[in-house]
């Protein structure tokens, strides 16, 4: 459980704080993963791809 305490009564900076914990901890990434069932070719397939665009992303900061 991410807690996050509220310093002076600034609950806006305690919300951005409260959301960078909950991004790092990788929460979102796990509900986005679980929410629909993935065959494992398919997600073999989406590994793959996602490496290829990766890797050319890669290079072409290289040049």
């Amino acid at each position: 459980m991410t807690k996050v305490e509220v310093r002076n009564g600034n609950v806006d900076n305690a919300l951005k704080r409260f959301k960078i914990k909950v991004a790092r901890s990788g929460v979102p990434s796990e509900l986005k993963k679980h929410k629909c069932y993935e065959k494992p070719g398919v997600r073999r397939r989406n590994e793959l791809k996602e490496m290829i665009k990766n890797s050319r992303k890669k290079n072409r900061n290289r040049d």
